[in-house]
């Protein structure tokens, strides 16, 4: 049986069939994805490109106001850039980040559980106290002294070049623990079943017992865990950004545009703050409803099979 056979009579698929707000969740992800993957496709404007910014033309109000303009569907901001390519930019930036975030977080975090879980001791306890430590510190407060830091460094205006690389670094270091707790967690409930023993009786050294044997069984509540944790990242760049420690204004992301219209908010131009942040609650609450209906479906008690 193919791997697309066996997929369409799995519990998952099945669910998946049933359950419209996850299809519903799903294809607005799919639509948010691919815009932001094909922004310069899609997007009227390029607003990193000075040459198509007029500052004459900053807070025109959306189309279906009475100033409005149809050149600019959902107006512009204070700089004068169109709000609809700004936000479809700024959340191909954002998702970049909350990616790269939970990529690092995971890798840090499924190597510590596996490694930590397996052999236990005082190899477990010497991650796991550094896995308490890790979460006694915000990350807040950890983004606002490299970034004072950094920026001291290299310079404010360098520190745009640099900023996505380091709110990737940020977030996946400051959350890494929470895949540790989970992996290990798994670990401990896998190392003990007969086919790891017989694993060992036949020979298998520890890393591959952990890579080939124990990993695997620990994939459906990393996949569970990541989905959650690329909405977490998101929001996490969104505040960063909000608070001016993340993206620079000249390359927006979906935090820094609401950062940039926030001041405009009660003098009128609403649409610069608002319009941004309804994409942000769009993007995450979308996946954290895909999250949801994969924690439920890969929880055993549920399951109906």
């Amino acid at each position: 049986m193919s791997a697309l056979a066996t997929f369409r009579e799995s519990y998952l698929w099945y669910s998946f069939k049933r359950d419209k707000i996850a299809i519903a969740s799903l294809l607005v992800l799919v639509l948010l994805f691919c815009s932001a993957i094909f922004a310069p496709l899609i997007a009227p404007y390029n607003p990193y490109d000075p040459e198509m910014i007029d500052i004459m033309n900053s807070e025109i109000p959306p189309a279906w106001e009475d100033q409005g303009s149809r050149e600019f569907l959902l107006g512009t901001d204070s700089q004068g850039r169109d709000m609809l390519s700004t936000m479809i930019y700024g959340m191909r930036i954002s998702i970049t980040i909350g990616l790269g975030a939970v990529l690092l977080q995971a890798f840090l975090g499924v190597l510590i559980g596996l490694f930590a879980g397996y052999h236990g001791g005082r190899l477990d306890a010497i991650f796991m106290r550094a896995a308490d430590v890790q979460l006694s510190f915000s990350y807040l407060m950890v983004a606002i002294f490299l970034s004072a830091v950094l920026q001291a460094v290299v310079g404010v205006s360098r520190f745009g070049e640099i900023a996505v690389p380091f709110l990737i670094l940020v977030i996946g270091f400051s959350q890494w623990p929470q895949y540790a707790r989970t992996v290990r967690a798994s670990v401990l409930a896998e190392r003990k079943k007969e086919y790891v023993e017989a694993a060992r009786v036949a020979g298998f050294t520890s890393p591959r017992i952990i890579l080939s044997q124990i990993f695997p069984n620990t994939l459906s509540p990393i996949l569970v865990l990541s989905t959650i944790q690329v909405a977490n990242a998101v929001m996490s760049e969104a505040a960063l950004s909000f608070l001016g420690l993340g993206m620079p204004i000249d390359r927006p992301s979906l935090g820094s545009l609401i950062n940039s219209g926030f001041e405009y908010i009660f003098s009128g131009a609403w649409w610069i703050t608002i319009l941004p942040g309804v994409l942000l609650v769009v993007l995450v609450l979308s996946i954290n409803l895909l999250g949801d209906f994969l924690r439920d479906v890969f929880n055993p008690k549920l399951y109906k099979g």
